[in-house]
């Protein structure tokens, strides 16, 4: 039962999934919803966790924080990926356990499958093949906090939940030139591209790598509605050691047709061409859905719409000029 006045933590709450959490609880009406900025509590700080856990009356969790980035930031940073995201997860579940929550939803990504996964992905896929190299630390701590999930879950029949992602973009993302994702990065080149009345905008690899993309309010109704899935639904249609459920669109596109799309709604009139020297990633990220739809809940905002939100967003609040 849906209850407004719980006490929520929502971790990560300036992040672009974690804000969006935060704008569809209120809209929800839910009343008590406790954040902290990461100066003010470091979640990879054990006992700063534990000491802020003590401190709050909390009754459910969203851990929505991580350190996050694309290719360039993961091939980088890849022990900063690994340390501080594993950390960020023992600690809060820890804590939320430690302090008797029997509620909170851990926040994934689609990277914990192989690179050669079956396509459509489904989360039967996990731990069934290689990783992608390039992010396989940060795919290897979000493993690990979807089993701290599941472990609790089994040794202490507590109800902590996992949802897994595609790849997200929306209001609030990191538009940073160099540590951004693929719909952000595309976004300010060609936004800047315009700006500059250059002919062309190269992308990196060879654009037919297809990847699925979901606007992060609707990542945000996602989580809501698996949080408060009654647990006799939510256990019925998952396993014990394989309790996560995908989150996206079911449907996928090209990395030179999200570009195409992007430079339709931006207003770029140049050509978008594709430097085969850089690496695609893995070839294809598409989502197999269909535990979330049994479960009652689809995705509703499409791609260049959402693209439109999103490019609004970019350049209101990042204090740029559209020509």
């Amino acid at each position: 039962m849906v209850n407004l006045d719980s006490n929520i933590f929502v971790a990560g709450h300036r992040g672009m999934v974690g804000s969006a959490i935060v704008r569809q609880l209120e809209a929800n009406g839910y009343r008590n919803i406790i954040t902290r900025t990461s100066s003010e509590l470091d979640l990879t700080n054990q006992a700063a966790v534990a000491a802020f856990f003590a401190e709050q009356r909390i009754d459910e969790v969203y851990l929505a924080a991580a350190k996050v980035g694309g290719i360039h930031a993961n091939n980088t940073y890849p022990a900063d990926f690994i340390y501080q995201n594993l950390m960020i997860e023992a600690n809060v579940i820890q804590q939320a356990y430690a302090n008797g929550l029997q509620k909170l939803l851990f926040l994934g990504s689609s990277c914990i499958y192989p690179k050669l996964a079956e396509q459509p992905m489904a989360e039967s896929a996990l731990l069934n093949g290689y990783l992608e190299p390039t992010n396989e630390p940060y795919a290897i701590a979000k493993i690990a906090g979807i089993k701290l999930c599941e472990s609790y879950n089994r040794q202490y029949g507590v109800d902590y939940r996992s949802v897994m992602p595609t790849n997200l973009y929306g209001p609030g993302d990191n538009y940073h030139p160099e540590n951004s994702h693929v719909i952000p990065a595309l976004i300010r080149r060609i936004h800047e591209a315009k700006q500059a009345n250059l002919s062309e905008v190269v992308i990196w690899g060879t654009g037919t790598a297809k990847r699925e993309f979901l606007h992060v309010d609707d990542m945000a109704t996602a989580s809501i509605f698996v949080m408060n899935l009654d647990k006799g639904i939510y256990e019925s249609h998952t396993d014990p050691m394989q309790s996560h459920i995908n989150v996206g669109t079911g449907t996928d596109c090209s990395i030179l047709e999200v570009a195409q799309t992007i430079s339709d709604v931006v207003g770029f009139k140049g050509l978008i061409t594709t430097d085969p020297s850089k690496p695609d990633g893995a070839p294809r990220k598409l989502m197999n859905v269909d535990r979330l739809r049994q479960l009652g809940w689809e995705a509703s905002i499409e791609l260049e719409s959402g693209l439109k939100n999103t490019y609004e967003w970019f350049f209101s609040n990042l204090g740029l000029n559209r020509t």
